[in-house]
């Protein structure tokens, strides 16, 4: 249930409304809005009456929220949400570039890729100091220590970090020291990692799953969001099927129908979907058109020497040229000026 307030509701009708939600043992989420404030209903077990609710002094409508997922949903919150990651904004009208190696292997690599993909026009970096691979014997990331490089990127280059939180004890370490915190397309449906990110300061960034429905991928951002951390970016970055041309296949039918079906930010990873360098920009360049918000792409300067994922990296000369074409499209598709920023 969606409880819409009047423009001129006062807080005190507000906070009455509030207190007869959890009277009746549910809970209740103000959701402060341009023009009035909507109060959404949670764990409600049966349907409500709307009608228990229209006769607060302050309440314009009483809307039931037909979707599994309640907070994630454009019924609850009709205007897109935007996202705060350090200081750069994710959503809206922005497109937002993160770019970076698909591991933190030293200082000097990740500086190195740092300095490149900030001059080229990336917002965020991106690299993994936690890395869950499909081998036991493959690279598993340098941990904490990892942690403390990206932050030395962080105070050279001004770009915001976005890197993955395996488990529970290592999300602690990524809230500490990095600008968003990423779980993975393996961790989807972690139940205790995603609750323990709802609790968690710093924003999410949620990989869709590699199996997952649109449905399963909106379910696992409502356990962050139920958890009380309202700031979620979701990411397509392909699934499972029976092609063989490329690591996956990226669906990006997904962007539209999540912008319809919620208010929260979508990017794409071509990289990840591709597996293959010559496919990356191609599929950059169409998730730009299609209006995803932003881009998650791996780059790295020794793409043959890289510890993990190299044959899908960008190398910085073409990073910077999928920048200037990605502006171009922007352009074309007559989006607000900032958005091409």
């Amino acid at each position: 249930m969606l409880v819409v307030m009047r423009s001129d509701a006062t807080e005190e009708q507000i906070q009455t409304v509030v207190e007869y939600i959890e009277r009746i043992g549910c809970k209740a989420e103000p959701i402060p809005g341009g023009t009035r404030t909507a109060i959404g209903v949670l764990y409600n077990i049966e349907p409500l009456d709307p009608n228990a609710f229209l006769v607060f002094p302050g309440v314009k409508d009483a809307i039931a929220v037909s979707k599994p997922y309640k907070m994630v949903s454009r019924e609850m919150k009709s205007e897109d949400s935007v996202v705060d990651v350090g200081g750069v904004k994710v959503g809206g009208t922005k497109f937002t570039v993160i770019a970076g190696p698909c591991a933190v292997e030293s200082l000097e690599q990740a500086m190195t890729i740092g300095r490149l993909v900030k001059a080229a026009g990336a917002e965020c970096f991106r690299g993994g100091a936690f890395k869950p691979r499909t081998s036991p014997y493959s690279f598993q990331g340098l941990g904490e220590e990892g942690l403390k490089i990206l932050a030395k990127v962080r105070e050279e280059t001004g770009l915001a970090i976005v890197t993955e939180a395996m488990d529970i004890d290592c999300l602690k370490m990524v809230d500490e020291y990095a600008d968003c915190i990423q779980i993975g397309t393996r961790n989807m449906q972690n139940f205790s990692l995603l609750k323990a990110a709802g609790k968690a300061r710093k924003p999410v960034l949620l990989k869709r799953g590699m199996s997952a429905t649109v449905d399963d991928f909106l379910m696992a951002a409502e356990y962050i969001m139920s958890g009380g951390n309202s700031n979620v970016i979701l990411c397509e970055r392909g699934i499972r099927t029976f092609a063989n041309h490329s690591r996956n296949t990226l669906d990006l039918n997904v962007v539209p129908a999540v912008k319809m079906a919620s208010h929260l930010p979508i990017i794409v990873d071509p990289s990840h979907a591709a597996g293959r360098r010559d496919q990356v920009i191609p599929l950059a360049r169409a998730s730009a058109a299609v209006g995803a918000h932003g881009l998650l792409v791996e780059v790295h300067h020794q793409p043959e020497l890289a510890f993990s994922d190299g044959p899908q990296s960008l190398l910085p000369e073409q990073f910077a040229a999928l920048i200037k074409e990605i502006r171009c499209i922007l352009e074309s598709c007559i989006l607000p000026p900032e958005a091409s920023r």
